[in-house]
């Protein structure tokens, strides 16, 4: 049950037409076949290509490739299953916050998804700002950019505007986009790998060389491996794709006549996704480490050098030309600009099925335009704080999206304890490598922090600007309610009297009329029926209302749950209201103590001094004080 809605301007009702248009149904956005919506999540994750190759280089040196075949080992072997389980438990993209909500109860799930949701906002944002930075980076550094356009900050911060911009027209135009990039994309780092490849197996001696540098500086392969696994947490961003691709569900089409078919069609292909992007990018990296070791000198690698943070765009340069470089560099910077699409889509699906939820944000973030906005702002001032510096943002980004990752697997161990023998290794490798990230790049945590305090404190002030809405997203009667209500419509006359619920018997309705008749008048044709609201999980902060009527002795009496007593009262009296043509009236006893602790308790336990804040939720729903309902105090 939502307030009465209120005329909007066209520009308004542009921004939020999907809360006018759907209202009380769940957000349904453009939905396309799995392949494409794995190029809207792929453009985050293939891009990494663009500076993972370098990272690996500067974290193990010639034992690059080995490290990065361990982490392409986790991506297929870890990460992957893990992200199959969550697929199948959080089919409408909520991710592994939802399966942890399920398992911890009240106000600690929903703590743990708060801060969870911290940094999911830290390694979306940062995958938007740092992907922009990134291809500005690459702009700039091509050798046919003019030198006016040397403006970092200025250029990253319009290729966000631009970011947002697509995301304003819509989720398809955002998706084909996407499509075209991540195709060509892939293509010119096909052909440079490949080159590299064949110009390798031209001249084996670069390989014979390596080998030697390998035993030189690590002795034999056991020392190499195990030190490959050590060095292999530094090479964490090339796992950055997994938790947009199930943040991005509600993307993926799926067949079916019915929803359960549909649904269930929806998780097999994102499967489909998942799998398809793991294996493609674990192909590339594999490939992209191997010839970037061998085929680019060591100090064109090194911080500052020539290729650092561009490896293939040095060889694409170097070997293919400045043409073709200049073509790989444009499919590069479309592809990390628009990176931050699959960070955008992942957030716009991901904020409103929570902090709305939860009341902890304005009605309005349920519509996708005015999040756009939001998160855009937030992005550019992200972007002008670490002044568009790649490296500084780099410590969050690997912070948050292994934050994510460790939350997936220790979901799916606790959620599945039949298999937690196979899944709990797998979480174990995950917090092993977040702890090693976090100790070496504080920073990145210290970051999140301020994100999730962010959250918590903007949660916090929204859950109580919110406290007086209805609250209910809808009522349901038994038979026993409806023959009342029917009754109450008859007569045309209804008196509710609200009474705390305790004992259920006879003289407790009895005392409680009497106390109502001598303190009111109460006209003797009409239907009187008690009404009893328990709390509910107060952590919540709306429910359907389940109204169940029972008979006492002669007395009739409503019963329901709700996390929020008067909010409940005042959404039954305004149905009763519309269901029955008449305006009921409700009674109240007084309230003896403190005021302002019972505001307190209402705000954290959804209960307190009831009758003046059901007037409150009713004076806010209805603006016409003829049709509102009655409350009497005695």
């Amino acid at each position: 049950m939502t307030s009465p809605s209120q005329p909007t301007s066209g520009l308004r009702h542009w921004f939020t037409k999907e809360l006018t248009e759907r209202q009380g149904e769940p957000r349904r956005p453009h939905a396309a076949p799995w392949w494409q919506v794995t190029c809207l999540t792929g453009v985050d994750y293939f891009s990494t290509l663009g500076y993972q190759p370098s990272i690996a280089f500067l974290a193990a040196g010639a034992l690059a490739p080995i490290a990065t075949l361990v982490l392409v080992l986790l991506t297929l072997f870890g990460a992957l299953p893990v992200y199959h389980r969550i697929a199948a438990l959080s089919p409408h993209g909520q991710g592994s916050l939802s399966v942890l909500e399920e398992r911890l109860p009240r106000w600690k799930g929903k703590g743990a998804v708060l801060v969870l949701l911290g940094f999911a906002a830290t390694s979306f944002i940062i995958t938007m700002t740092l992907s922009a930075a990134d291809a500005t980076a690459h702009i700039i550094e091509n050798p046919f950019v003019p030198e006016w356009a040397d403006h970092q900050v200025g250029v990253t911060l319009l290729l966000l505007i631009a970011l947002g911009a697509v995301f304003l027209r819509g989720f398809k135009e955002a998706i084909w986009l996407a499509v075209l990039l991540v195709v060509v994309y892939l293509t010119v780092n096909v052909i440079v790998i490949g080159y590299e490849l064949w110009q390798i197996i031209q001249h084996p001696e670069v390989i014979t060389s390596w080998r030697q540098t390998l035993f030189a500086q690590h002795g034999n392969p056991l020392m190499m491996v195990l030190l490959a696994v050590v060095l292999f947490p530094k090479l964490a961003l090339g796992l950055s794709g997994f938790e947009t691709g199930v943040a991005v569900m509600p993307l993926v089409a799926g067949d079916g006549d019915t929803d359960e078919e549909i649904l269930t069609s929806r998780v097999r292909n994102t499967r489909k996704l998942l799998t398809s992007a793991a294996v493609i990018m674990s192909i590339l990296l594999t490939g992209s480490s191997l010839v970037t070791t061998l085929r680019v000198p060591a100090e064109a690698m090194a911080a500052g050098g020539e290729a650092s943070g561009r490896a293939l765009a040095f060889l694409a340069h170097r070997d293919l030309g400045d043409v073709f470089g200049t073509l790989y560099d444009v499919a590069t910077i479309g592809t990390l600009w628009f990176a931050g699409a699959s960070a955008m889509a992942g957030l716009l699906n991901l904020v409103p099925q929570y902090l709305p939820r939860y009341g902890m944000a304005p009605d309005w973030a349920r519509a996708t335009r005015p999040l756009v906005l939001m998160i855009t702002v937030m992005a550019l001032v992200v972007t002008m704080v670490f002044d568009a510096d790649v490296n500084a943002q780099g410590g969050a980004y690997a912070t948050g999206v292994l934050m994510l990752m460790t939350s997936a697997a220790v979901a799916v161990a606790i959620a599945l304890p039949h298999r937690r023998a196979r899944y709990a290794p797998i979480a174990v490798v995950f917090v092993y490598t977040t702890v090693v990230n976090i100790i070496e790049r504080p920073e990145g945590l210290q970051i999140a922090t301020w994100f999730i305090v962010a959250i918590i404190g903007a949660s916090l002030v929204s859950r109580v600007a919110r406290s007086t809405e209805l609250r209910i997203e809808g009522l349901e009667y038994d038979a026993m309610a409806e023959e009342l209500v029917t009754e109450a419509a008859r007569r045309q006359s209804l008196r509710i009297i609200a009474n705390r619920p305790d004992t259920g018997s006879h003289d407790e309705y009895a005392r409680k009329l009497d106390e109502a008749l001598s303190s009111h008048h109460l006209p003797s044709d009409a239907l009187i029926l008690f009404l009893e609201v328990r709390p509910g999980d107060t952590s919540d902060f709306s429910n359907r209302l389940k109204v169940t009527g029972a008979e006492v002795g002669g007395f009739y009496v409503l019963r329901c749950t709700s996390p929020a007593i008067p909010n409940a009262i005042a959404g039954l009296l305004l149905n009763l209201r519309d269901r029955t043509n008449t305006i009921p009236h409700a009674y109240f006893g007084w309230t003896e103590g403190n005021p302002f602790t019972y505001l307190l308790r209402f705000l954290a336990f959804g209960e307190g001094d009831t009758a003046p804040v059901c007037r409150e939720v009713l004076r806010q729903a209805e603006p016409d004080p003829a049709l509102r309902p009655r409350i009497h105090v005695g």
